[in-house]
């Protein structure tokens, strides 16, 4: 029987550096898989369709989401961002890890709908180093940055309602601290494919005790 695979949720500010901790951890773990967004933002540069998002017309996203068709949605700074749920499904039956770059809002919903998914907070190492990477970003107005520095704020309350956080001041060892997580879950008993080894041990051992009482009498 194939091992169950779990949910893995990455959520941050903007700028906090959850592709680049991501795309650090697919690089050395080949059976954790990025979960696709789709989105209706518009395409960045170097950005492919299918790989970095599914991008779709507003339209499109929202006859999806009256069909049910997203595990989370949430409308960001004008933008839709969702999950296709067919996909997620899909690979959980696989047993694969299946990690998730999403914000806040869907971080809840997917809770609600997947207790036992696992929640990761992403934090910069200061609101400066924030900013700075914000800036960075050719793609984004000085209205827009100033925007997401306002919504980081309130974002970062909600670091205290996840299960592991993690300060992304080095990029390398964020990312080994997210795999160091991945690999711990996997060995939670009952996820472990290792939970009915230990009960098949302990019945053996309650029938050899049976059986030598039963000898020595």
């Amino acid at each position: 029987m194939v091992q169950r695979g779990f949910l893995l949720i990455l959520s941050g500010p903007s700028g906090a550096g959850k592709n680049t901790v991501l795309d650090a951890v697919l690089k050395r773990c080949p059976d954790v898989v990025y979960s696709v967004s789709a989105t209706t933002r518009p395409r960045r540069p170097r950005e492919e369709d299918g790989r970095d998002y599914f991008f779709l017309t507003r339209e499109e996203f929202e006859r999806r989401i009256a069909e049910d068709g997203f595990l989370e949605w949430a409308e960001f700074c004008g933008n839709y961002y969702g999950t296709p749920l067919t996909f997620v499904r899909e690979s959980l039956d696989r047993g694969e890890v299946i990690a998730m770059d999403i914000d806040i809002q869907g971080a809840r919903q997917v809770r609600e709908k997947m207790p036992e998914a696992i929640l990761v907070f992403l934090l910069p190492p200061t609101m400066a180093e924030l900013e700075k990477r914000l800036r960075g970003r050719s793609s984004d107005s000085a209205a827009a940055i100033e925007r997401r520095l306002e919504t980081a704020l309130e974002e970062l309350k909600a670091g205290v309602e996840y299960d592991y956080v993690i300060c992304n001041d080095e990029v390398e060892r964020a990312a080994a601290k997210l795999e160091a997580i991945i690999t711990a879950e996997r060995c939670r008993v009952r996820r472990s494919e290792y939970f009915q080894l230990i009960k098949d041990i302990v019945g053996e051992q309650g029938v050899m005790r049976q059986d030598d009482e039963s000898a020595a009498h």
